[in-house]
């Protein structure tokens, strides 16, 4: 039983990772990603729907998206999506696609967006630990309710405290990654 709260926090700290690395691809770094565009909301028909769920979304160059859609239709709605999605770019319709431009990025914001990967990095470090005071606590109510020996509890916990230490060390080599990516030219 103690072994299915070592399973579930592993489990838990590896979404809360993914997650983490899903959200460090929406975040800009001057270089096109199809994760910049893939998760906007788009008016399709009434519903609004993922822009990877109806459009192709290619990077013909080092800083150029090219979004078509299955639909030519939709070509409005998701030109629409795009300028009120926080990306801050002006997309170029030609009738069959959507083209996007990056534009290099200043000193300044270049500084900004490592602080906001630093701080997107802090949080999912705070959930970590969460998770790791949720598991100690429920290995403790075992021990307590003589469900598991103190030295079970020993042990346990520091399978506990060893997994958290893994993942906080992977946030921060995934936060090194990204901040190299953002700062180089």
């Amino acid at each position: 039983m103690p072994k299915a709260v070592v399973k579930n926090l592993r489990e838990k700290m590896d979404k809360a990772l993914e997650f983490l690395r899903g959200e460090y691809l929406a975040i800009r770094t001057g270089r096109a990603h199809p994760g910049l565009v893939s998760d906007i909301k788009v008016d399709y028909y009434g519903s609004q729907t993922p822009l990877k769920q109806i459009a192709n979304i290619t990077i013909p160059e080092g800083r150029k998206i090219l979004i078509s859609p299955f639909d030519r239709s939709s070509l409005k709605a998701v030109e629409k999506a795009i300028l009120a999605s926080s990306l801050g770019i002006t997309p170029q319709n030609d009738g069959e696609s959507v083209r996007l431009t990056l534009p290099e990025l200043t000193k300044e914001r270049r500084v900004d967006l490592v602080k906001l990967v630093a701080k997107k990095a802090e949080e999912t470090k705070v959930v970590m630990r969460n998770h790791r005071r949720d598991a100690v606590e429920v290995l403790k109510k075992m021990e307590k309710d003589s469900k598991i020996t103190e030295d079970e509890l020993k042990k346990f916990s520091k399978d506990v405290q060893d997994i958290t230490d893994d993942f906080i060390k992977k946030i921060d080599d995934s936060f090194k990654v990204k901040e190299k990516e953002i700062m180089e030219e």
